[in-house]
């Protein structure tokens, strides 16, 4: 019995570009049958699910009407926008106001050796870092009349430079690990001479994601030779590990991501709530990069708390979509989120698609599109 998920909007919006793409992915989705009596043969396995997922990739939105003209004619849906700034990357989501302040800080429980492995080589590597900048967690004493000054001389609260020092460090080894699966999907696919099944697109997406989020915390701060020394070092032990790792098992390390941007979303979170409550006022009303204006079409007057929220949301998703990977057959499994992504009061709220979730998740979407090609 498939599990439907309560909630799902059944609207789509346009990925920035590929117009021609949607219109063939469409065709191709359309014509697609629906069985799921056998594990190795249901809408995440046959020949035609595998051919439109290397369509374009949508997601929700609460318009309630849209058509392939509309996808075709506006030139940004989530905001139409009619600028072209940031339109040079790839697919992302652009978030509500709702969307953004409806994350939760979740855990997934280990119920196997091979996701036990996982969250614990993220906690040792959580334990290092923060033994490497003497970061420690400390709660701040019930009834304690301390100054802003004192908490953080006693390192209860860090100051934005050890927040902006933590978050280039997370960032810059965060966009390694969807780099390194598509580039070893992408050889996969080349060496057996067979299509993907849409898993490199949103590998690719995900990495191309983190190193944006570099990119905009770069602006707040030029690192010196030291720190990009560390960066250098922990990158190049880090990728090579997961290279390897990802050569053994591909489900083991979507799971490991998984539970990274668990750590993630909580890292976030908390400077979120730091902010909110004036421990760090030297971002108070700190305006938005413009890099970071231009790549979530956040308003003009947008000020930085509204990027950290924007950020947040994104590592959600990312936790998301690889604990809903590391559920799938990595070999046979179509990617579900291929075509579209669910919004963030899913993501937020729900640590993953369990495999026949997904499934049905995809059947969902493939209904979406032939009714779409219809109109």
């Amino acid at each position: 019995m498939l599990h439907s998920i309560a909630g799902l909007s059944p609207q789509i919006t346009k990925r920035v570009g590929y117009n021609a793409l949607i219109v063939g992915s469409l065709r191709l989705t359309a014509s697609r049958s629906f069985s799921s009596n056998a594990r190795r043969y249901n809408d995440l396995t046959d020949r035609q699910a595998k051919a439109a997922a290397v369509g374009p990739h949508k997601r929700d939105t609460s318009s309630p009407s849209l058509s392939v003209a509309a996808i075709h004619n506006i030139g940004d849906i989530s905001h139409q926008n009619t600028g072209n700034h940031g339109d040079w990357v790839l697919f992302h989501p652009v978030y509500t106001p709702e969307e953004l302040k409806a994350v939760e800080v979740l855990h997934r429980e280990a119920t196997c050796f091979s996701d036990k492995l996982a969250v614990n080589l993220v906690k040792l590597c959580r334990w290092g870092y923060d033994f490497v900048s003497g970061y420690k967690h400390k709660v701040i004493p019930p009834g304690a009349n301390m100054t802003l000054q004192q908490l953080r001389k006693e390192g209860y609260v860090l100051d934005e430079k050890q927040w902006l020092q933590r978050i280039l460090f997370l960032e810059s080894i965060a966009g390694v690990p969807g780099m390194v699966a598509a580039t070893l999907r992408h050889l996969q696919s080349l060496r057996l001479m067979r299509r993907d099944n849409g898993w490199i697109h949103t590998c690719l997406e995900e990495a191309e994601n983190e190193r944006m989020h570099l990119m905009t915390f770069m602006t707040l701060r030029n690192p010196s030779i030291f720190f990009r020394a560390i960066i250098l070092g922990a990158q190049g032990v880090f990728y090579n590990i997961f290279f390897l790792s990802y050569l053994i098992s591909p489900r083991a390390c979507h799971r490991f991501v998984g539970h990274l941007e668990e750590e993630a979303v909580l890292t976030y979170t908390k400077c979120i709530k730091e902010m909110e409550i004036g421990r760090v006022p030297e971002w108070s009303d700190m305006p938005a990069p413009q890099i970071a204006i231009d790549y979530w079409r956040l308003e003009p007057s947008a000020k930085l708390l509204d990027v950290i929220y924007a950020v947040r949301s994104d590592e959600t998703t990312h936790r998301f979509v690889n604990h809903s990977l590391a559920n799938l057959d990595v070999n046979t499994d179509v990617n579900p989120f291929a075509l579209r992504e669910p919004d963030m009061h899913i993501k937020g709220k729900k640590i993953a698609f369990e495999r026949p979730e997904a499934e049905q998740y995809f059947k969902e979407t493939r209904d979406m599109l032939q009714k779409v090609s219809a109109e």
